[in-house]
């Protein structure tokens, strides 16, 4: 797609479902965020004075005309025509921030439907479930339509102790390297190669203003092993993963339980603060541990001149970052759109991948 030389890209406010012209007129700063963990929040300032019937000015947004608690806000931004919806959710806070010397500003927080999750703790006991069963129950407690795709153990039993659902869930996808986020009414729950996103090509000197890119071993392993006890089969158990869980994800590059075993030698960690009580359990956790760690050999910092198409799980191929770090494979795990009048649109990333390039 060729893209234009100049483009307003000015964010567009609907509250309620009307849009909200006077909300982007006002506007000082905007920031919509989101990670692998889920729960996307927005930050919107807003100019808190505007014009009145007489000679002065008066305050506005904090008479819940425009924006109120609980109103539906949606952000979108992007060129016209290429426009994207960036946040939808609920206002949760407002905030009236004074500064003298200043005028009044108006600062509106919203979060998306997992706040529902975040606002309710608990106690349950789940039986004969997987953690995409438990991501489906949760789900229809919250009025939420689930999409789960995420291979893992069945478990006799799971108790939810004192914590909230988001947290919960979040504890169930990390233990299978599973993610966790909201798409309007749908909560989604599924390991990597089942999120399906957009990709984008990013070239430093073009769309990259800023990238710093890291290759570190400090946290890579060539083995990780999980052990356990079978109370039924009165059986010691233990499961590991190795390399192969690693390649069976990439292609080409050299990833970093290789480079780590012709820097250093073996390296095997021991997980010790999760105890499985049958085969598939350690073997699941075995393997999401060791794909935590393999997916972070490599790490990426950067900013945009402003990427609407950005989001979370976004495959990404950087071009002119230096030979090990060009080329495809990255995947987006942080991404935050910012707007304010200096700089106008933004969009920060954090992003991981496996390998490093040629031989490195």
């Amino acid at each position: 797609m060729t893209e234009p030389l100049f483009s307003t890209t000015a964010p567009v406010f609907k509250v309620d479902g009307e849009v909200k012209g006077e909300l982007a007129r006002d506007l000082l700063r905007l920031d919509v965020e989101e990670t692998t963990d889920g729960l996307k929040t927005c930050v919107a300032h807003f100019l808190g004075v505007g014009p009145s019937s007489g000679q002065t000015e008066q305050e506005q947004y904090l008479d819940g005309q425009v924006v109120d608690f609980g109103k539906a806000l949606e952000v979108s931004l992007g060129p016209t025509g290429n426009e994207r919806v960036i946040f939808k959710g609920a206002i949760s806070a407002l905030e009236a921030a004074h500064e003298e010397g200043k005028p009044l500003t108006v600062i509106v927080f919203a979060e998306d439907k997992l706040m529902k999750l975040r606002m309710t703790r608990g106690t349950k006991a789940y039986e004969q479930v997987s953690d995409a069963d438990i991501a489906s129950s949760i789900a229809s407690k919250h009025g939420l339509t689930p999409d789960t795709a995420a291979d893992g153990p069945t478990y006799d039993r799971v108790v939810q102790l004192n914590q909230s659902d988001l947290a919960f869930l979040r504890g169930r996808a990390a233990r299978i390297q599973a993610e966790l986020w909201c798409d309007g009414d749908t909560l989604n729950f599924k390991t990597r190669g089942n999120r399906n996103a957009t990709s984008v090509t990013l070239v430093q000197g073009n769309q990259l203003l800023t990238v710093n890119a890291r290759a570190d071993l400090a946290h890579q392993r060539t083995k990780v092993v999980v052990s356990g006890y079978d109370a039924s089969q009165r059986a010691a158990i233990e499961q590991d993963a190795d390399v192969g869980v690693v390649q069976a994800e990439t292609s080409g590059g050299q990833n970093g339980a290789a480079v780590l075993q012709r820097a250093f030698g073996e390296r095997v960690s021991n997980v010790v603060r999760d105890v499985p009580l049958v085969d598939g359990e350690a073997t699941a956790w075995a393997k999401g541990e060791l794909l935590s760690r393999a997916r972070g050999f490599v790490t990426v910092v950067g900013t945009t001149r402003g990427t609407p198409d950005l989001e979370v799980g976004t495959n990404i191929t950087l071009d002119r970052v230096g030979a090990p770090f060009d080329g495809d494979g990255y995947y987006a795990t942080r991404v935050r759109h910012t707007y304010d009048q200096h700089d106008g649109h933004r969009t920060h990333f954090e992003a991981e991948r496996a390998t490093v390039s040629g031989g490195s």
